[in-house]
């Protein structure tokens, strides 16, 4: 349940050069973070509340913890809506860019999210079938029981209103390796606010045993399908040309006709769709880390779906209006859970979810949505106007420096100069370290 929260606001300038504290009591007191919240992140340990008993009971073989930096994304407006975005993420452009283009699209009136239904398909292999057209018919002639017999084994789904709602049967091409023919059939399943791979791989475990009856073939995989091309996505934002600028660019029209160029360039060649897509991941990956998502599941289906024509293609597109507005959208399977797995058992995510604000799957699948286009945005922005590097590696100097072992002191002081320069090496940042009369840190 979305929390109440008396004035939420996504705007809060200047929020990067605050410190870490002042951060978090900026979210606080922007109503985002809770007390308990708030002593959750900030922590002694800095780990969200994550330790060694917790990363025990979630893994095996642990001998540690891997911590990557929780940042936030500022400046969304998601269904009219304010909001905060949680990123895990290593690199600390993908924050910041997001954040940037956020408030570009904010001027538009925000993101808009459309989702469909949670189905997700349960998968039965049946193998070594004479006439696997035959046993086909026969399953989609008992949908009827077949639905039913999957609904007793998830109960408590069921209960919350949702559950299996369909079975199809697909007969399989042949295999040059296989002398008989086969055929999968698909337990369609409503999953509501779980992502959903233990129910699924329940049911498909369970209801084996009447598909084996009813076709008389061998059971092969019972398993869930990671493409969820029936759980679905759609962002779309409207940007007017005059927030695409800045003192460099002063021409809107400019940037937002170079911008669709570049998409359609995405459209056209699949090597550069691969990179345009990897940009739109950076944003949806991030939030899906910091919400305890199985963002590989979610890599995999929306690769899947890219090429679901034959051709690698963009999960995002962008085009100029007649009116100088540009539009982009974005459509994509996307499965994800707010209950069970990391949700409850993790406390960084329970608290980051609170930080999200989202009140159902949807509402997450939909907020992580808005980041990847903001994302994307923001990359096609920086390579159609002054090239990748020039935000990137500003932002990246930090990293060099306390890869260079600066002293905390000197940290931002180094950074500066390694931008101000343009000289982005470890090398240089230690340099800089002895010019400023220190050594760096052990």
């Amino acid at each position: 349940m979305k929390m109440d929260r008396r004035h939420p606001r996504g705007r809060i300038p200047g929020f990067y050069r605050l410190d870490r504290e002042a951060r978090l009591a900026a979210l606080a007191d922007a109503g985002w973070l809770s007390e308990d919240e708030l002593e959750t992140l900030s922590g002694a340990s800095c780990a969200g509340g994550f330790d060694h008993g917790v990363a025990e009971a979630m893994s095996e073989n642990v001998i540690g913890i891997h911590g990557l930096p929780l940042g936030v994304c500022l400046n969304l407006v998601v269904d009219g809506e304010e909001r905060v975005a949680p990123m895990v993420v290593e690199e600390p452009s993908v924050v910041a860019a997001a954040s940037g283009a956020a408030l570009r699209v904010r001027a538009g009136g925000g993101f808009q999210v459309e989702t469909t239904a949670a189905l997700m398909a349960s998968q039965i292999h049946v193998t070594e079938l004479d006439d696997p057209e035959a046993a086909a018919g026969r399953i989609r002639a008992a949908e009827a029981e077949l639905v039913a017999t999957a609904n007793t084994l998830i109960p408590r789904m069921v209960a919350r209103g949702g559950g299996a709602r369909a079975v199809e049967a697909r007969v399989l091409p042949p295999h040059e390796l296989e002398r008989r023919g086969s055929l999968v059939v698909h337990v369609m399943v409503d999953c509501l606010d779980a992502m959903g791979a233990n129910l699924l791989n329940t049911i498909a475990e369970g209801i084996a045993p009447a598909i084996a009856e009813l076709t008389g073939g061998r059971i092969g995989l019972r398993i869930l399908s990671n493409y969820a091309d029936q759980r679905r996505v759609r962002v779309t934002c409207r940007i007017p040309p005059e927030a695409l600028t800045d003192a460099r660019w002063t021409d809107g029209a400019e940037v937002a006709a170079r911008i669709a160029e570049a998409s359609r360039f995405a459209e056209v060649d699949p090597y550069r769709a691969v990179t345009h897509n990897k940009g739109f991941m950076n944003g949806l990956d991030a939030v899906l880390l910091a919400t305890g998502q199985d963002w590989r599941q979610a890599e995999a289906a929306a690769h899947a779906w890219a090429a679901r024509s034959g051709t690698y293609r963009p999960l995002s597109t962008w085009r100029v209006l007649s009116d100088g507005t540009l539009v982009g959208e974005a459509h994509l399977p996307l499965a994800v859970g707010v209950v069970g797995g990391a949700a409850r058992a993790h406390p960084g995510v329970r608290a980051a979810l609170r930080l999200a604000d989202v009140g159902s799957a949807a509402d997450l699948a939909g907020l992580a949505a808005a980041v990847g286009l903001a994302s994307n945005l923001a990359a096609l922005r920086a390579l159609a106007t002054d090239g990748i590097q020039r935000g990137h590696m500003a932002l990246h100097s930090r990293s060099v420096a306390l890869e260079a072992r600066a002293p905390a002191e000197l940290l931002e002081i180094v950074a500066r100069r390694l931008s101000a320069e343009g000289r982005y090496t470890p090398e240089r940042a230690r340099e800089l370290i002895a010019e400023l009369g220190a050594s760096p840190a052990p």
